[in-house]
């Protein structure tokens, strides 16, 4: 499973995925500035999926048809620590009722939706 950063995605969560032997390309890091439609367009030709803060992907896939990511999990809450984002995503993962690819992950405080496409 490999992941897409996106530049609000905090860094510390994504060393820590890195740690967990993840593969984790940083938006920040690599393609700084580039618009949302180019992640996507980024996540698709690399088969990334998408780690956003960024409420306009749901908008983006859903509203505006456009071609759709790998899958895309967008956290809804700050958490405590710089870490947790990427410890929510753990839990994610390693919970075998939850499949990550084709999906709109929504990762809330006390909940995790998910909508396929």
């Amino acid at each position: 499973m490999d992941f897409l950063a996106n530049e609000n995605f905090p860094y510390p969560s994504i060393t820590l995925l890195r740690e967990k032997g993840f593969n984790v390309t940083s938006v920040l890091e690599e393609y700084s500035g580039i618009s949302d439609t180019e992640v996507i367009d980024l996540a698709i030709k690399k088969d990334l999926i998408i780690l956003t803060f960024d409420k306009d992907y749901g908008e983006i896939i859903f509203k505006h048809g456009k071609l759709n990511p790998p899958a895309v999990v967008f956290f809804r809450f700050k958490g405590e620590t710089p870490e947790d984002a990427g410890k929510g995503l753990l839990t994610i993962i390693e919970n075998e009722s939850f499949q990550l690819q084709k999906k709109f992950t929504v990762f809330e405080r006390e909940n995790i939706r998910q909508r396929n496409y």
